[in-house]
Order: structure tokens, then sequence, then C-alpha cells
């Protein structure tokens, strides 16, 4: 997933440089009161404390307000330069602390940190507006729209002229003034609904961690494991316990392995009822930033919030995203059913042997059956094949290697510049002519204070305006052995890394002149592209053969094993695109609501389950990747994945149809790396996405690559 800061997104990013009365305002001692002076602009990570961010953010939002006065009032007519080149290089230490500041409250947060946010969320969606339905403002940027034509731009600056317009048309710079301030109340409510729910999340996951007091329970798991659930308890303090972690999605990790069927279902049911009761129950937030959304949409003059957001992504409408969904449904749940048959069938199997009675399949036995399943199938279960993706081997031999091979360019590991944490790591990367591209950032282990999942994002962009190179981050939830232990993943860890990786390279190889239109700022269901695209090379004979290496022989995996591992991708595919659709679905259902039509709080459990029943999807067996009270990619900041979540399933079909074209042009050759890089990943969006897409392909993506991949050619729902 790529994550982008809340503060200022359409203005300026990655940018340099101080006003005098700003950075007055600032302490000398604060690093952010001056540019950085390390390579690629890196933020002295070693030197930021907490005490440094309120004081910056204040004096930031302060700059920027001076540097907006400045251009709305300047008295010469508007021009291209001294508006909308003025408004890109605005707000520069807002973006510098800002940057840091959103990293550091997903990855590596604590309470003070929390409370900044708490605090400045409203106040950073009051200064958002304050740029955006600034009249005067607007005046200008309007003046220059309307005569765009005659102004000889080139194509990038015509296209962010145009980007303006429209985002300055979207924030309400069209309203009243009566209505400009129900907006800037709205927003505020909504940046502080969405924080106060990301927070809750996180200390639910941390209060939902299972304890176990009897070793005999953990049956099934590798030692590595013991010793990791070990150190876990060690670390909150229950010498000789030890804790099973809450990852964010429902399904737990841990159920694939654990013989136990009570604690399987003690698992699975901490996972899924998290947030619906309890000191940190997020029922009345979830109620209250739907009701609000739907309220900002209908004041921005759309049906719904999902109207108002698919209207500037590439789907365009809620009824393209509807119907797409609905086609992938009927063969998704057909596969899920026979695939739950497969598995009851196994359950019987194996009652009746040992004598006892069998029982119906429930969503805690899945992962568990399915192992046993595949393990018939492709004669291996994920405990044999861990010990050959150890966490090093993954990284440089798997996820930088395939983009040596593809992209020429190459990575040294920088152990003196500065990081936030020990466990984060820094690669300086190179062209294949040796010059710099720049800096990505590793920070792949779990931690009790960094949110769940898997995400890419950035602290400084990459900007000709600015001359900066890119320098960016892949997070992951990789829990951390005891010191001396190797990091044994599993293949769907090893495949995150890949995914990220797809951002990271969107983001290092861009190549734009403005700020606002660097790397990843994409839409939501363009931006899932490059991950999804390059989660190919985890399974590409040359690249699996690199990296998949015992982790105490070095011996590369067995042809055999490593064929049925590359031969098992299709397996489980009916449930992984079914719990993928039900929580899509959801999110849709949601944010298709028109305002008055929106649950209340306690109406939230009825409301989820009646959505997953209307679209389909409400099998028992398959709840949802996500449930509504810790689905935090739509509801933990203002717009994030909000009548977005479908965007993973529309980029895979661009994803899909590429790695078909590969497939077809040769696999893994720098010519065809560097098509895709110049056609592609260096453009941002600097032009319209679907465009560059069709520059690369030569047509509209085609689905039935998709359908190959999840294995859903196979039939439909009877009924």
């Amino acid at each position: 997933m790529r994550q982008t800061a809340l503060v200022a997104a359409a203005l300026a990013a990655a940018v340099f440089g101080t006003s005098m009365n700003a950075a007055a305002a600032l302490s000398p001692d604060n690093p952010f009161a001056r540019p950085s002076t390390l390579p690629y602009r890196l933020p002295p990570l070693d030197k930021i404390e907490n005490r440094h961010f309120a004081p910056a953010l204040e004096a930031g939002m302060a700059e920027q307000l001076e540097e907006i006065e400045a251009i709305a009032n300047n008295p010469e007519p508007p021009t291209f330069e001294n508006t909308i080149v003025a408004m890109e290089r605005s707000g520069q230490l807002l973006t510098r602390v800002s940057e840091v500041f959103y990293n550091l409250t997903s990855s590596n947060t604590n309470p003070e940190l929390d409370q900044v946010q708490s605090e400045f969320a409203p106040r950073l969606a009051a200064h958002n507006d304050a740029i955006f339905l600034n009249p005067r403002l607007f005046e200008r940027v309007k003046a220059l729209y309307e005569r765009r034509a005659s102004l000889n731009l080139d194509p990038e600056s015509l296209r962010l002229l145009e980007r303006y317009y429209t985002l300055f048309v979207r924030a309400g710079a069209n309203l009243s003034e009566a209505d400009k301030a129900t907006l800037r109340r709205l927003n505020e409510q909504i940046s502080s609904l969405t924080t106060q729910f990301r927070q809750n999340v996180l200390k639910g996951d941390n209060a939902g961690a299972i304890g176990v007091e009897d070793k005999a329970l953990l049956d099934g798991f590798s030692e590595e494991q013991i010793a990791t659930a070990a150190e876990a308890a060690k670390a909150r303090g229950l010498e000789g316990k030890w804790v099973i972690p809450l990852l964010n999605t429902t399904q737990q990790p841990a159920l694939a392995q654990l013989k136990n069927r009570a604690l399987r279902e003690r698992i699975f049911k901490a996972s899924i009822n998290r947030g619906w009761s309890g000191e940190f129950a997020t029922t009345e937030l979830v109620a209250q930033i739907v009701k609000l959304r739907a309220e900002r949409a209908a004041l921005l003059g759309y049906p719904n919030h999902a109207a108002y957001v698919l209207e500037d992504a590439t789907a365009k409408t809620p009824s393209a995203v509807n119907e797409m969904l609905a086609k992938l449904v009927p063969p998704a749940l057909a596969n899920a059913r026979r695939e739950a048959a497969e598995i009851q069938q196994l359950i019987e199997q194996q009652a009746k042997a040992d004598g006892i009675e069998p029982f119906e399949l429930q969503p805690w036995d899945w992962d568990f059956y399915a192992e046993q399943v595949r393990k018939a199938k492709y004669s291996y279960d994920v405990s044999e094949v861990r010990p050959y993706f150890e966490m090093e081997r993954v990284l440089r031999d798997g996820v930088l290697f395939a983009a040596q091979e593809l992209y020429g360019i190459t990575f040294k590991e920088r152990k003196d510049l500065p990081t936030y944490h020990p466990d984060v790591r820094v690669f300086e990367v190179f062209e294949p002519d040796g010059s710099p591209l720049g800096l990505f950032l590793v920070d792949w282990y779990a931690r009790s204070n960094k949110r769940g999942g898997a995400w890419m994002n950035s602290f400084v962009e990459q900007s000709k305006l600015f001359g900066t190179k890119a320098v960016v981050v892949n997070n992951l939830n990789i829990p951390k052995p005891p010191a001396g232990q190797p990091t044994l993943l599993t293949f769907d860890e090893v495949t995150t890394a890949f995914h990220e990786f797809g951002h990271a390279l969107h983001g290092l190889f861009s190549n734009v002149t403005y700020p606002s239109f660097s790397g990843t700022n994409v839409p939501r269901d363009f931006v899932e592209f490059p991950s999804q695209y390059n989660e190919m090379w985890a399974t590409y004979p040359r690249v699996f053969a690199n990296y998949a290496k015992h982790y105490k022989t070095g011996e590369p995996m067995p042809k055999e094993l490593m064929d049925k591992v590359l031969a098992s991708g299709k397996f489980n595919q009916g449930y992984a695109t079914t719990e993928y659709l039900a929580a899509a679905l959801l999110d849709q259902a949601y944010h298709q609501l028109p305002p008055g039509k929106t649950p209340a709080a306690h109406e939230i459990a009825e409301f989820e389950a009646q959505a997953l029943k209307q679209a389909g999807v409400d099998f028992h067996a398959v709840p949802p990747r996500y449930r509504s009270t810790y689905f935090l990619h739509v509801f933990s900041s203002p717009i994030g994945y909000s009548a977005g979540y479908y965007a993973y399933i529309w980029s895979e079909v661009l994803a899909r149809a590429t790695e078909h074209w590969f497939e077809t042009h040769g696999g893994l050759k720098r010519e065809n790396g560097d098509l895709l890089r110049q056609k592609i990943l260096s453009r941002g969006f600097s032009v319209d996405a679907m465009t560059q897409f069709r520059d690369f392909y030569g047509k509209d993506p085609d689905i039935e690559p998709l359908l190959e991949a999840r294995g859903l050619t196979g039939g439909t729902e009877g009924h």
C-alpha cells in the first residue's frame, strides 16, 4: 500500500528552504529549522525528538499561509510562474516536518506523538482549507485556467495548471461563504475522527494480543516461531509465557499452523471482534466518519462520498466499480465454495480416522486445513519452505536482484546515515551509469508501536523544480526473532516485500518537474499497479532460484519443491479473492450512501452483515479481509482508500496484463525494464494514468490475465 501524508496533499512535496519569519519562529536547535545537509536531503532522523514536531508544524503552517497570502494578494496579473509555480514552491518547512511526522506516527509512534497528531489533525485540515478556499487565490487560478490555451505552456506545466483548477473546485472553491464555513467544520471533524480511529485500532491490536501459558498449545509452530512468541511476551513483561500479536487483517498467519483448535478459535475471535466494544471501540467513530463524509459530498454537489472520490480516479463512477466487482463475485465465490467442500471432506476423513464427530468448517479452521490440502496437492507445507526464505537473501538476492537485472540499478548499504529505529536500514541507489538515483530505507520488522500491514512512504520526493531525488521507505510487519536467530519468511511475506518495492521503484524512478506529480502521487486505483506488477518477479524462475536458498546450507530450493511452490500460486484463490471482494464491497456500501441514510453506531454490525449479504459474499467460512471496526484503509485518514479499496483489483487488471506482456516479450530483460520505466514508472502523474498504460501496452488492458492468475476461469455459482 502506498501511504500519503495528510498535509497539503495537493501542494508542494519534497521542497526545501524556509522564509525568514517562519525559520525565526523555531529554536535554532530544531532540526526542521533549516534544510537537511545530509545526502539526498535525508532528514537528520537521529536528531529529531518528539518536542521538535509541534513548534515545527506551527511554524510550517504560518510560513505557508504567509506565502499563500502573498500569492493571492500579488498586485501583478496572474501568470503561471507567480501563481501556479509559486504555490508549488510554498509550504517548504511544513512539507519537511510533515513527511517525517507522518512516517513516524505510522511506523514508530509513542503517546507524545499520538497527542501531537490528535491536536494538529483538525488544525492541518483547517490549514488546507485556508489555501483551497481562499477566494482571491482561486480567482488567479481560474483566470489562468480560462486562458490556458494562450499561455503556450509545455505539457507538464499545462497539466499542472489544469490539476490545480480541478483540486480547487473539488475542495469547494466555488461554494458560498456559508457553505465554505460548513465544509471547514466537516473537514476538521473528519480529520479528528480518522486520527482517533487509527490510534484506537493500533491500541486495540496491542491489547488483543493472545497470551499463551502452556507451550504445548503452540504445537505446529517451529522452534523459531515459539522463540519469537516468547520474545513478544518478554517485551510485554510476561516472562515464561508466549504472546501471539494480532496483525491488522481478519485472518492471522498463526492459524495455518496451530494444531490446537480451541486456540485457533480464540485467536480468530480476538481478531474479528476487535473494536466492537470496550476501551478501544471504533463503531461510533465509523458511524460518524461515514455520516460526515456523506454530508461533505452532498455539500460539494455529489450524491455520495464514492461519487466524489471516484470522479478523480481512473474508474470515474461508482457504477463502473460496481460493475467490475459484480463480475468477479460469482466466479470467486464458486471457487471458494469448491475449496470449502474440499476442506470439509478432509475434516470428515480425519474425524472418521480419529473416531470423533466431524464438525462444520469454521473460519478459524480454513487456513489450517487449507494448508493440509495444499500439502496433499503439492506435497509441501509452509514449514517446509520457510527455511528457504531467509530475510536477508529475500532482500538482496530477490527484491534488489530483480531490480538490478531489469533496470540496471545497483544498491549500496549506507550504515553511516541516520535512521529513526535500529531495525531500519538505508541503501543508496545508483543508476546503471553509476550516478546517484536516491535512497531506499528498509523497515521490515513488526513493533508494538507500528501500525499493521505493509506500505511505502516518502521522506523526500523527486522534483526537477527543486533538484531533489527520492528518499523512500518500505514498511512490513515481520515478527522479529530473538537475537542470533534467522528471520524466516512465509511466501506471502516474500510477495509483500516485492509488492512494496514496486511502490518504492515508482518513487525512485520519478522524473518530473513538479512535486505534485512526483512518483506515487497518482490516483488510488493506479498507484497499486506498479506494486502489483512487481510481485511477478517473486515467482519468476531466475529470480526465485537466486534467493530461495536454505538459510543453513545455502543450497537452493530443490527444483521439485520450487515447481510445487510456483504451481500452487492459484491455490486458495477463491478464498483470497472472496475475502478481498467482501472488504471492497463493504467499503462501497458505506460510501455510496446519501446523507441521512448512514448507519448509527449501534447499527454498524447489522449494516455490515446486510451489505455482505446483498453483495452476495456472505459466506460464513470466508469473512471479509477487514471488518468495519479495523478497516484502516478506509477509516484512518480523511480520504485514504475510502471508496477506493477496490483499487487493488482494478490495478491488478493492469498488473496482470503487464505481466502477460513481459511473458510474451522475453521476461526479465533490460530493454523491457527500460521501456516500463520510460513509459510509466518515471512519469508520476505528469501524464494521465490510463494514457500512460496505453502508451506502454498498446491498448486498454485485458481482464483475462487477471482471471487466469486468480483461477477465476472455472465457472460461477449456479444460484
